[in-house]
């Protein structure tokens, strides 16, 4: 491990001696870019409150005083939508859901034993049902409805609001994103609400009863999911007001699904037999083509998060790719010079590790930016996966802390470092960063693990000893994969 912490310190080094040298000779940019700000005229307050003013057109004149921006959903006129935004967001919203149906069930269905394979893959599709169904009736609008810094308000719970009214021309949109029906929105926003609770199903594959997941990833969906989305996401909750930057879920997402899978890990305990026996993948050639689902459905979960189709959305786009292409080369190298061999394992671990760390930088880096976060990701993933699973003792079955824990929280705090001014319109903080990290991390822990402790009162959390010995596929699901 040794050899790759000197690695790790040498890529880190060259990374910030070239950025330093690349911002000395590029040329400035004439203008920071910024988020969409374009806001509908004559929106109307869905619950009732006051006209808000009108808003500026799409494109202004630089005679053209600014109009207060949306501050709450409402309802605009049908022709102030943009189209081309509209689309985008459209298409990002299928690409994010092809990375759970069908990218996580064969990333993580390849890497579990053939005897649960089919209760790995069944956890995943009911989930992004179970998650879909919360999400339409209360979760959506604790998340994205203003409230206080803490929870969103309770206005839009059964998508209370999102009209489309043909013969007035009216149509609601979300303050978060007034170019796009907040029908589409609340869309995109939901398949990130699905993958973050079916990534936790890889620390405790193999042994956990499938009633017992059902309650606890729903409960954990509106308590810790929601709140957290609400504090990073929305203008109004607290880490947004304190500066965090996380442009396409680095602490909603993989911080947050990797710690609450090391509690799940902790609490369930180990796999029968774990460290005594090789546990063998059922088919690394699905895993593989998990992996490369997830590698291009991230395009969706990145460059859609700049909710417009424009110049930010191609860059998070550019930097998504860089990332992951950095990302699996440096997880071989570092299995290269430990174990002396590179694997197909390794090199799909490797690339996921990229694209969780570029995941809350996507929109605020450049370029070459992207090369050292994948880099540092790879290799430190790599020793999360193997050097700091030991460390820890807990048996995350499938390393979802060592990987989208490690990765996000290596993502996080180099988008404080890293962050460029002219491209995110703000100077990133290291130790804003960091707070966010923390903040995430403790409440996604404690809730977790009062969550899990609650189940197991009530129902029972794992599988008996003879339903795992026979495997989750029969116990569960009276089910098996053919030969």
């Amino acid at each position: 491990m040794h050899r790759v912490g000197r690695v790790v310190g040498g890529i880190l080094a060259l990374g910030l001696s070239w950025n330093l040298y690349a911002q000395q000779v590029s040329p400035e940019p004439a203008a920071a870019a910024s988020a969409p700000q374009a806001v509908a005229s004559g929106a109307e307050s869905i619950d009732g409150a006051a006209a808000l003013p009108a808003a500026l057109p799409l494109v202004a004149s630089p005679a053209t005083a600014p109009a207060e921006p949306l501050t709450r959903p409402g309802l605009v006129g049908q022709d102030r939508i943009n189209a081309a935004d509209t689309a985008w967001m459209m298409t990002a919203t299928a690409l994010v859901l092809l990375m759970t149906l069908p990218g996580i069930a064969l990333f993580y269905g390849g890497m579990v034993r053939r005897k649960s394979v089919i209760n790995t893959m069944a956890s995943v599709t009911a989930i992004a049902a179970l998650v879909s169904i919360l999400w339409f009736v209360v979760t959506y609008s604790i998340a994205f409805t203003p409230g206080s810094g803490w929870l969103g308000g309770t206005g839009h719970m059964w998508f209370a609001g999102l009209d489309y009214l043909k013969d007035a021309g009216k149509v609601a949109v979300s303050h978060v994103a007034p170019n796009v029906p907040e029908s589409v929105y609340s869309m995109f926003q939901l398949t990130f609400a699905i993958i973050t609770p079916a990534l936790i199903v890889g620390a405790f594959v193999e042994r956990m009863r499938f009633s017992a997941m059902l309650w606890f990833i729903g409960l954990w969906s509106v308590v810790v999911y929601g709140p957290v989305a609400h504090w990073v996401w929305e203008p109004g909750g607290w880490l947004a007001r304190l500066g965090v930057l996380d442009f396409a879920g680095g602490s909603v997402v993989h911080i947050n699904a990797g710690v609450s899978g090391l509690v799940c890990a902790y609490l369930l305990g180990p796999r029968q037999n774990y460290g005594k026996e090789a546990f063998e993948p059922f088919n690394l050639g699905l895993t593989m083509a998990g992996a490369g689902l997830l590698w291009v459905g991230w395009f969706g979960f990145n460059a859609g998060s700049a909710v417009a189709a424009d110049g930010r959305a191609g860059l998070a786009m550019a930097v998504t790719h860089i990332a992951a292409a950095a990302g699996a080369l440096a997880w071989m190298v570092g299995e290269w010079l430990v174990r002396q061999r590179p694997s197909l394992l390794g090199l799909c671990s490797g690339l996921v590790a990229g694209l969780v760390a570029i995941t809350p930088a996507a929109g605020f880096v450049t370029p070459r930016s992207a090369v050292l976060i994948g880099a540092v990701a790879g290799l430190a993933c790599y020793w999360g996966a193997t050097g700091l699973k030991r460390m820890l003792s807990a048996d995350d079955s499938l390393d979802v802390f060592g990987v989208h824990g490690i990765g996000g929280i290596v993502g996080s705090l180099l988008t404080g470092l890293l962050a460029s001014e002219p491209i995110s319109g703000v100077d990133g903080s290291v130790l804003t960063q960091l707070i966010g990290v923390v903040a995430v991390l403790v409440y996604s822990a404690v809730m977790s693990g009062i969550l899990l402790l609650l189940v197991r009162a009530v129902l029972g959390l794992r599988a008996d000893e003879r339903a795992e010995a026979a495997g989750l596929d029969i116990s569960q699901h009276r089910e098996r994969m053919g030969s």
